[in-house]
């Protein structure tokens, strides 16, 4: 605490002997007395409060009941108080040192001014007066408090404690599941190594090194199969179940909750000057309740194209946006870890920006989760896209997207695997994710890296039967970017977890264990090594010279491309199977290009791991908006 800031506090603190209790009659009927609303609106306000987790002053002002300088001036007269603008009436910079912003956002409280020998508080909530007093460090002296507006206080925090808001947000995630401190020399000096190895190998004896890394990836190759025959098998027992005559499924009112829990919608945005004004439009469709909804546009700060897009004087009361202050970093999970101490429900949910979600969706969280047990922290929606018959590309995307979200997905969930998250349509308990330390901002796949981490601290994560449609990427270099950032980021989360083997073999079991194993370094390796696989089928159909065949011989080349026909059919069942299930179906014939299609996702693989030897935290933007963000197909 600097000298100049202590001199002006007391050098004893005084607590009030005792904080009065709030006059009667209670505020809503002081409220009506004083003709600020009518006894009806109370009524209905009282009603509606009983089925949600929200206070009687959120759903005044959500209904429209009461202007909110209104409300917080009779509030003021209520408690005994004073209003503050704090826009009027900042508070003292000097001030903020005084507490962790982090307990400012927590209870809704700034530093504010020096006034009669006293610190005053500015406070959105004055129930939480003790709470806050508690938080303080002694020797302050006298305390008094002013009501303030929520989104004042916030945004007096973040003027004034940005940069350190934003360098915890950074670290949030311990070290030990971090990969802030990945050794790109380290690295270079391994990769180096490793290539001067093998080239030393070709030269010497070409046809056992060749062969060798056949094995590896007929190895791979056999793993990831056995893990997709397995989901699809599930997924054949799964619709046989749900297409029995004896089987039905309905919802009623009485499925629902008593209370609704509110819910907190992070959606990062950078760059989404196409997409910004159809995003806010598509969530504006959202049903749930709108005094328990808060959805944060999450913006950098020096975004100015984004910030104008979104026109921010018209967004409404329940959606706002959140300056993300400038860093060395500049990630999707850096800005959600920031943004997250900004928001107040107890789910916490992220979209993305092409996102169309099911109206719907909200309440088919909050009725899962109040149904679930407390180990089930995290609910993951189907993703589909709504423009499937753009082109070749989008096409074969959908294909992609549905036999993953759609039949491995649940496959994983059946076989109790760790899930690697889809990164939109994610549902979290709150305080599972902040005890973890949400996400890691140097990750750029932080979802299934959160995914992992879940699992390891015995978390559940589920699928949930709600579908957000996307925007397919269908131009080749874009696709190529994005999928060299998720490849980059599973191999990164591999590493990550693989720091200690025995440590990760304890916390997930061997079941688990081995699913990691397959689904990320499985996935990695399958596109790296993909060339080999091709070159042996075709040598084998065309006669061309294969190191291969000549150590084994033709007979055992011609069995193994054998296995290798067969798992690119399982492959295509899945998607087969998952296309049923679309309401934008691409024709079967498009699945005859999908080997082609995943060529390029081996040039994905290499570009990615590439990246790792030089700028492993680079985000590789996905553009959106090529449709004009409409979420209907183009013609």
């Amino acid at each position: 605490m600097n000298a100049p800031v202590t001199r002006f506090i007391h050098s004893a603190f005084e607590l009030p002997e005792t904080l009065q209790e709030p006059p009667k009659p209670s505020f809503g009927s002081f409220l009506v007395e004083s003709r600020a609303i009518s006894a009806a609106q109370l009524a209905e306000a009282r009603r509606l409060q009983c089925h949600e987790t929200v206070r009687l002053t959120d759903i005044l002002l959500e209904r429209g009941m009461i202007a909110p300088q209104d409300l917080m001036h009779a509030l003021a007269t209520y408690c005994d108080s004073r209003f503050v603008d704090l826009a009027q009436e900042p508070a003292d910079q000097r001030l903020m040192e005084l507490v962790d912003p982090r307990d400012c956002l927590d209870l809704g409280f700034v530093p504010w001014r020096l006034s009669g020998g006293a610190l005053v508080l500015a406070i959105t909530d004055m129930d939480r007066q003790v709470q806050v007093i508690r938080k303080l460090p002694p020797g302050l002296g006298k305390v008094r408090f002013v009501l303030a507006e929520q989104h004042a206080v916030h945004e007096a925090i973040h003027k004034a404690n940005g940069a350190r808001l934003i360098e915890l947000a950074e670290k949030r995630t311990p070290e030990a599941y971090s990969c802030r401190n990945w050794s790109t020399s380290k690295m270079r000096a391994l990769t180096a190594l490793l290539c001067l190895a093998v080239f030393a190998g070709l030269v010497l004896w070409p046809a056992m090194v060749f062969t060798f890394f056949f094995g590896v990836a007929l190895a791979v190759l056999l793993l990831n199969t056995s893990l997709k025959a397995t989901c699809l098998l599930i997924a054949l027992g799964r619709r046989r179940i749900q297409n029995s005559p004896t089987m039905f499924q309905h919802r009623t009112r009485a499925d629902m909750p008593d209370i609704l829990p509110k819910i907190s919608i992070l959606v990062p945005l950078f760059r989404e000057e196409d997409i910004a004004s159809a995003l806010v439009r598509r969530l504006e469709q959202i049903n749930y309740p709108r005094a328990l909804l808060e959805i944060c546009l999450v913006v950098e700060a020096d975004d100015a194209v984004t910030r104008k897009a979104l026109r921010v004087d018209t967004l409404p009361g329940w959606m706002r946006v959140i300056r993300v202050p400038l860093g060395a970093l500049k990630t999707k999970p850096r800005a959600m870890n920031y943004a997250l101490d900004f928001t107040t429900g107890t789910i916490i949910g992220v979209y993305d920006a092409e996102d169309a979600p099911d109206p719907g969706q909200l309440h088919q969280v909050a009725r899962r989760f109040a149904t679930a047990g407390p180990e089930l922290v995290c609910l993951q929606g189907i993703l589909g896209f709504y423009n499937t018959h753009t082109n070749w590309l989008s096409r074969c995307f959908a294909f992609e997207y549905a036999g993953w979200f759609r039949v491995m997905m649940p496959g994983l969930q059946k076989l109790g695997l760790a899930l690697p998250l889809g990164g939109t349509t994610l549902f979290f308990r709150r305080e599972a994710l902040t005890e973890l330390g949400a996400w890691d901002a140097h990750n750029v796949t932080e979802d299934a890296d959160l995914g992992m981490r879940l699992a390891r601290h015995g978390y559940r994560c589920e699928m949930m039967p709600t579908v957000t449609l996307e925007e397919a990427n269908s131009r080749l270099w874009p696709w190529i970017r994005q999928r060299s950032r998720w490849l980059k980021g599973f191999a990164v989360t591999w590493r990550v977890h693989m720091r200690s083997p025995g440590r990760l073999l304890r916390d997930l079991g061997v079941r688990k264990f081995l699913g990691l194993q397959i689904v990320l370094f499985g996935a990695v390796a399958a596109f790296v090594l993909a060339p080999l696989l091709w070159w042996n089928l075709i040598a084998y159909l065309t006669g061309l010279p294969n190191p291969v065949a000549d150590l084994i011989g033709k007979s055992w080349t011609g069995l193994l491309s054998s296995v290798f026909i067969a798992s690119e059919c399982i492959s295509m069942s899945i998607y087969l199977m998952a296309r049923s299930d679309l309401d934008q179906r691409p024709h079967p014939f498009w699945l005859l290009t999908m080997p082609v299609y995943f060529i390029f996702a081996t040039v994905a693989a290499l570009k990615g791991l590439l990246e790792l030897l030089f700028i492993p935290f680079y985000w590789d933007k996905t553009p959106h908006g090529m449709f004009g963000g409409s979420g209907e197909t183009p013609g």
